[in-house]
């Protein structure tokens, strides 16, 4: 499995640490580097929460209603499942933070790998979005990261394409072409 991934589009790099299958399901850990101007987009999980601790920099934190947090080093914050949130960078200056995904998720794991795979090879919009349709549906039900607004009413229709792409072989080629 691949250890360190790259993200042209989110702008960070990610090295697992602790991977689900290594915690017995536990947690999963990963290392994230963001440079200047890098975030995620607004999402929400149901199965897992997420821990941030900034490392090195201040880490910004997107939550609910508008609001923002700011992480110095050492600090930490906890979103719970089914909370908005995203991360990014308000510095001029790349930064490090952790990343703890309780309990581990293993699809959220390959999920990232499969993202920033498309993302290196431009398969992705430039808001890092997959261009196909089947794409995003495998990673959104493999990843249990969930966008809100119009992708949570058409998340039954996507989950309907990622059964019919897992039954077609594409969920497992994108495993091997960027998991392995």
């Amino acid at each position: 499995m691949k250890r360190v991934i790259v993200n042209p589009i989110f702008r960070d790099t990610v090295t697992f640490t602790k991977t689900s299958i290594e915690t017995n399901g536990k947690y999963t850990e990963a290392e994230l580097t963001l440079m200047p101007g890098g975030k995620n987009p607004l999402h929400y999980h149901l199965s897992y929460s997420e821990t941030f601790t900034a490392i090195d920099g201040e880490l910004g934190l997107g939550l609910a209603r508008s609001k923002k947090k700011f992480l110095k080093p050492g600090e930490t914050y906890t979103v719970e499942p089914k909370n908005l949130h995203h991360f990014f960078n308000p510095n001029e200056k790349e930064i490090k933070f952790k990343v703890v995904l309780k309990p581990g998720h293993e699809g959220f794991e390959n999920s990232l790998r499969i993202l920033y795979g498309l993302a290196e090879d431009g398969l992705v919009n430039k808001k890092g979005i997959p261009k196909r349709l089947q794409h995003i549906a495998i990673i959104s039900c493999m990843s249990d990261m969930n966008l809100p607004g119009f992708f949570t009413l058409i998340f039954p229709l996507l989950k309907r394409v990622a059964n019919k792409a897992k039954d077609s072989g594409v969920e497992q080629q994108l495993i091997d072409s960027y998991c392995i």
